[in-house]
């Protein structure tokens, strides 16, 4: 008898368990503009030298610390960098690397990265290292909804009781194009992805993590797409400055 209340117990446990698993939201993006280690008048007194055709090296920022279900972020300091593609794939990149006057991209990886990350004139020498002429860098920030009231970075939601909600992931990709070797900024780009569910879909970390993904995924290609229309006028405004 002890045996089979043993057994019993075990199975009440799981079930529990299961009913109160857990998801634990992202963090946050970061705020491109404090990391940049100059003021207002020296800003100001930046002016532009990179060749044409560029050369542009990509990097993603996210909060320090960051974690997500697919991602964690390297580096210590004000910032993270992400390093593996998980809502990227190949034919975002290609889409730059086919504009005119581009002369080729190359991602920011760990070897080329300092441990510690303050400004982001850490991103620019490392881009310097890669021989690169400008610096692409982006950051994606998630909010979680369920029925209108947002949940913020790093909250905690309670799967398996979920009730039948309107719910929804908001991303937002921003990024800044800047010159590698002064620090000047070409022209900024923004997109928001939304995915839309009922919360009842919500019922174990693989389904409201792939919301998420959905989301951000959709953001970013959004993002690449605003690049490609204002590329052209960088370009063409600095060509002909330089000429």
């Amino acid at each position: 008898m002890k045996k089979v209340t043993s057994i019993a117990g075990v199975l009440i446990y799981l079930i529990i368990a299961q009913g109160c698993a857990t998801y634990t939201t992202p963090a946050a993006g970061v705020n491109i503009n404090v990391l940049t280690d100059d003021n207002i008048a020296a800003l100001l007194k930046v002016e532009p030298a990179s060749e044409f055709p560029a050369r542009i090296a990509v990097a993603r920022v996210q909060a320090s610390g960051y974690v997500s279900r697919t991602n964690a972020g390297y580096g210590k300091g004000r910032y993270s960098v992400i390093t593996t593609r998980d809502i990227e794939d190949e034919t975002d990149f290609e889409k730059l690397n086919s504009l005119s006057n581009v002369g080729g991209i190359a991602p920011l990886g760990r070897l080329l990265l300092p441990p510690t990350l303050e400004t982001l004139k850490d991103l620019r020498i490392s881009a310097a290292r890669l021989k690169t002429d400008m610096l692409l860098v982006y950051t994606v920030d998630t909010t979680f909804h369920i029925e209108g009231t947002p949940l913020g970075p790093l909250s905690l939601v309670t799967l398996g009781f979920l009730p039948n909600k309107k719910a929804f992931v908001t991303s937002t990709t921003s990024g800044a194009l800047i010159d590698v070797r002064t620090g000047y900024i070409y022209g900024v780009a923004e997109a928001t992805g939304r995915q839309e569910q009922r919360t009842t879909t919500w019922n174990e970390q693989n389904a409201i993590d792939q919301a998420r993904i959905d989301s951000e995924t959709n953001s970013f290609k959004k993002f690449i797409d605003e690049f490609t229309r204002m590329w052209p006028e960088v370009a063409v405004q600095h060509i002909a400055s330089n000429g």
